[in-house]
This record gives C-alpha cells, sequence and structure tokens, in this order.
C-alpha cells in the first residue's frame, strides 16, 4: 500500500510554473515585442528567428518566451542557468544540440543569467551560433552593453522586455484563480496583490499561492492580500539596473528643483531595502555638482544629514535625509564648480607638467633664495583691498585661463560681480605679470 502511495506522488510544482502558456497567444504582456506587427513576431511568422538577447527585470517573461520561441519554431529546448552551470553542463547542452542536428533538428539554447558568464564562457558559443548548431538565446536583469561581449552582441539581436503593468497582472492573477479552481468575485484583493508584484508576474503568482495556502483555497478577501504583503517590498536590485535607475531619477529630481519627486525616488529606494547611508552620500555628491556656491549651505546640510543618520540609525535618521533632499531640490542651482574642476582636471591632463613660476615657490633657505625664490612675489595683504592686481598666479604658459564661470543665481550673483570687478583690475594694472600673455586670455 505504501509503495502505492509513492508511485502516485508527483513533485510539488509551483503555480508560476503551471501556469506557464503554452501558445503565443496566451502570453500576457511585451505586446511591443510580440504583439501582431511586432519585430520578434514578424521574425517567428516568416521563420527567421536568429539568436537573440531578452533584457529585462525579473519575472517579466524572458524564460517563457524563450520556451514558446522553441515551440512555435518546433526545436529542442536545451536550458542552462549561468548562476550553476560549468563547462560540463555547457558541453552537454552543445552535444545535444549536435545529435539533434544531425536528425535535422533545429535547438534553441537559453542561458538564464547569462551576464553571470565571464568573457571567456561567452565567447564558447560563437562558433555554435555561426554554424547553426543552435539557435542562442540570453536572458539577463542587466544592460548588454556593459555585461555581455561585442562579439557576442554583434551575433544575437537584442530585445527590452518591460515590466508588466498592473492590468497584465491583474490578468494574471485571475488565471491562476481559474487554475485553482477558485471563482473569485471582489477584484480588490487581486488589484492590491497585482500592484505590490510591482511589474513581476512570478512575485504575483507567489503572493497568490501563499494566500490561498493560507485562507485554504477560498476566493481571496482584502485581509488575505493584506496578510502575504506585510513582509513585502518592492524590487530593488542593488547594483542591477533598477538601482541605477532609481537614483538617476532621484538626482534628476533634484538637479531639476523638484521636491516632491524626489522625496518619491528617495522613498522609492529606502522602502526597497536600499541602505539609507548610500543616500546620504549620494546627496552629498548632488550638493557641490548641481547647487555648489549658489547655496553653499548645500552641502553642510547634505553632510549634517549624513551625520545624523549615522548618529540616529533607522528609522529616525530617515527623516533628517528627507529634510536634506527638499532642501537641495529647492536651492538655487550652479554646476560652476562642477564644470570648472572637469575643465581644469582636462588642462593638466592634457598640458606639459608646467614649473611652478618663481615668484611662487617658498624660500626656506639662502640657497633657495639666491635662486631667486619667492623674489617679486607680492603679499596680497599688504595691496589696495588686499588684491595684488596685475598677479598672475599660472604657469606663464596658461596665464589669463579661465575655468569657474559663476552662474547668475543664488550666491554666485555675487561671486560673479566680484570676480569680474577683479577681473578689471587685472586688466587695467601696469603691473601685468605676464604683460604679453594678458591679450585674448579672457
Amino acid at each position: 500500500m505504501a509503495g502505492d502511495l509513492f508511485e502516485d506522488a508527483r513533485p510539488y510544482e509551483p503555480l508560476a510554473s503551471r501556469l506557464r502558456p503554452s501558445r503565443l497567444e496566451d502570453y500576457v504582456g511585451q505586446t511591443h515585442v510580440v504583439g501582431e506587427g511586432a519585430p520578434l513576431r514578424k521574425a517567428l511568422d516568416s521563420g527567421q528567428v536568429h539568436s537573440l538577447i531578452f533584457w529585462g527585470p525579473p519575472g517579466v517573461g524572458k524564460t517563457t518566451l524563450a520556451r514558446l520561441i522553441a515551440h512555435y519554431v518546433d526545436a529542442q529546448f536545451l536550458s542552462v542557468s549561468a548562476v550553476l552551470a560549468g563547462v560540463k553542463e555547457i558541453r552537454e547542452a552543445v552535444e545535444r544540440a549536435k545529435q539533434a542536428a544531425s536528425m535535422g533538428r533545429k535547438s534553441v539554447l537559453f542561458i538564464d543569467e547569462v551576464h553571470r558568464f565571464n568573457k571567456s564562457q561567452q565567447d564558447a558559443f560563437l562558433p555554435y551560433v555561426e554554424d547553426g548548431t543552435f539557435i542562442f538565446i540570453g536572458a539577463t536583469t542587466e544592460n548588454p552593453s556593459f555585461e555581455l561581449n561585442n562579439a557576442l552582441l554583434s551575433r544575437a539581436q537584442v530585445y527590452v522586455l518591460k515590466s508588466l503593468m498592473a492590468d497584465d497582472l491583474t490578468q494574471v492573477i485571475l488565471n491562476g484563480l481559474s487554475v485553482e479552481g477558485v471563482e473569485q468575485a471582489d477584484q480588490e484583493p487581486v488589484r492590491i496583490m497585482a500592484e505590490a508584484a510591482d511589474g513581476d508576474a512570478r512575485r504575483a503568482l507567489n503572493l497568490l499561492e501563499q494566500a490561498l495556502q493560507l485562507n485554504g483555497m477560498r476566493p481571496l478577501s482584502i485581509e488575505d492580500a493584506q496578510a502575504v504583503l506585510v513582509s513585502s517590498l518592492r524590487r530593488f536590485d542593488k547594483g542591477g539596473d533598477a538601482f541605477y535607475e532609481q537614483i538617476s531619477a532621484l538626482h534628476k529630481s533634484v538637479r531639476g528643483s523638484d521636491p516632491d519627486a524626489a522625496l518619491y525616488w528617495m522613498c522609492r529606494m529606502l522602502d526597497g531595502g536600499c541602505d539609507p547611508l548610500y543616500v546620504a552620500r549620494r546627496l552629498v555628491r548632488m550638493a557641490s555638482e548641481d547647487i555648489g556656491n549658489a547655496d553653499p549651505r548645500a552641502l553642510s546640510v547634505a553632510t549634517s544629514a549624513w551625520d545624523a543618520q549615522e548618529r540616529l540609525g533607522s528609522p529616525e535618521g530617515e527623516l533628517t535625509l528627507a529634510q536634506a533632499v527638499v532642501y537641495l531640490a529647492c536651492a538655487p542651482k550652479s554646476n560652476a564648480v562642477y564644470s570648472a574642476y572637469k575643465a581644469a582636471m582636462k588642462r593638466v591632463q592634457t598640458s606639459p607638467g608646467y614649473e611652478v613660476p618663481l615668484h611662487l615657490r617658498n624660500a626656506p633657505t639662502k640657497l633657495m633664495k639666491g635662486m631667486d625664490y619667492g623674489a617679486e612675489y607680492r603679499y596680497a595683504h599688504n595691496e589696495p583691498d588686499a588684491f595684488a592686481a596685475g598677479e598672475s598666479y599660472f604657469p606663464e604658459a596658461l596665464a589669463g585661463e579661465l575655468y569657474y564661470q559663476p552662474v547668475d543665481r543664488g550666491l554666485e550673483q555675487k561671486i560673479g560681480a566680484k570676480l569680474t570687478h577683479l577681473r578689471q583690475l587685472n586688466e587695467q594694472s601696469q603691473m601685468k605679470r605676464y604683460p604679453s600673455q594678458e591679450e585674448g586670455q579672457d
């Protein structure tokens, strides 16, 4: 009897796996890629499917679409995970593809997380892509331009798969309820889980499965949906594209003087599990890059928020980050210091290593004084208004170059006016350090 029980037992299969569509018509989302008239759909309809790279966040249907393509072109589907596979698994897949080819059948070799393979491993596929041993399909959550070899990219068409919309995820959840034999009348619990899934179909179905297991396979209530969302966090892959996209959105919102959008993106990052100290570090960068001397207090506000976050920790410290974000977004903007720094660095990197002019050198010894170190140096504090008009602090070959151009906003209005006045004094001075270099340098 026990033997019969074991023989009838079936391994558990997650709902997300059981609901994987077997027809392209049942595939949810990505209509820009596989909808009627879309590029990949045209290729499939013509039977001219070449090697592909699917780039998109988790749970948007990369693996499912690869399986459907194999089915659509009547090809053997071979799957390898770059996270788990090594040389042995790759060789076995290639051999199976060769055997199928010898019998006149196509093969699709699907490499999940293909960006995890190193350059040599990626290059190993090239000969078989070239000779048609298999149709190569790679899936990645990372930007292929940065993570994949140019040789592989040049042989594959890249398709960007997008996060699923709430309506798409609602349909996915309703399909799951139907498969489980649950008749759902109240749509609110479905909507709550669809929004919480944050564009990820796999996550939506996992949430649904958890809720049904908790409530005994009954129609969902709002309480059921909320119960499985208690510890749920939005998608935030530190080090991945979502991470850099959101910090970019925060930075651009601050630069664009939109405190509300800046707060939103900061909260999205914190809600997704981002280290608050990382946000603090980026705020300090923004204070210098985008505000600078238009409001020097911005840097103090940002560093104080960083210090408070370290002292208080979470959740108290996050309020100081919010204060800093709002201040930076509302502050007058200037990238003059940032631009000046880049211009000066470029000059240094593309110019000879000019010696320090003699009049700027210190002369602590008699020998140095005898070599005219410090000779003719004009001590600014002994000059009218503590400014040595006509003096130059550049090497002679660079005299008169300008890097810092203050903007007409915030404190830099006053800084700009002062610098203009001082430059006029330099031009009018009868004591120009390098008179032959002054013309045309402004």
